[in-house]
């Protein structure tokens, strides 16, 4: 088995693509050991010391350490970690699928974060996949888009930068009641 890995514009995140399929479909976040519990593969990354989040895209696993730890130290053991995983056949997740996504949306603006939601899938999300993270939507409220960064976008530096000339452009563009786009920690 061949990893490859690719650097994100987040220096304290590396995204290792392991050649097969992660996740069937969506996404999946773990900020904590604990939260880890539900995936074999995550907390088996999590067992390499330095790891402070891991994240579940379709073809790839994005690993984020702390400043404190150099990635030299600690990537032969991630990738040791995910080789393992995979020749081991356990499954990435247990139970139920938990993928993440758009959080739901109903009253008098759901036509609105219909739109969003859309241009999020159609423009946004890929090329954040790109990256190694993903973001969802998260609420809308007088014209403020709420949004959910997660993998690599989670503490990147250039994030604010991406939701402000990037998504937030974007979405004023097609959407007139769209007035700011606003991160929020879930």
């Amino acid at each position: 088995m061949f990893i490859q890995t690719e650097s994100t514009p987040n220096p304290a995140t590396l995204k290792f693509l392991p050649g097969q399929t992660v996740l069937e479909a969506g996404t999946a976040d773990f900020a904590s050991t604990e939260a880890a519990e539900k995936s074999p593969l995550a907390t088996r990354i999590f067992s390499v010391s330095g790891v402070t989040g891991v994240f579940f895209g379709n073809d790839f696993v994005t690993v984020t350490k702390r400043d404190d730890v150099e990635w030299d130290h600690i990537k032969p053991a991630i990738l040791g970690a995910v080789m393992e995983h995979y020749q081991s056949g356990a499954p990435v997740m247990e139970g139920e699928d938990s993928a993440s996504g758009h959080a739901e949306f109903s009253g008098e603006d759901s036509e609105i974060v219909g739109q969003i939601k859309e241009l999020l899938d159609s423009r946004v999300r890929p090329a954040v996949a790109q990256d190694g993270g993903d973001i969802t939507f998260h609420g809308f409220d007088r014209g403020v888009v709420y949004l959910h960064m997660q993998g690599a976008c989670a503490g990147c530096p250039s994030s604010t930068l991406t939701l402000k000339m990037g998504i937030e452009n974007l979405l004023r563009h097609y959407i007139p009641e769209v007035i700011e786009v606003r991160p929020v920690a879930v």
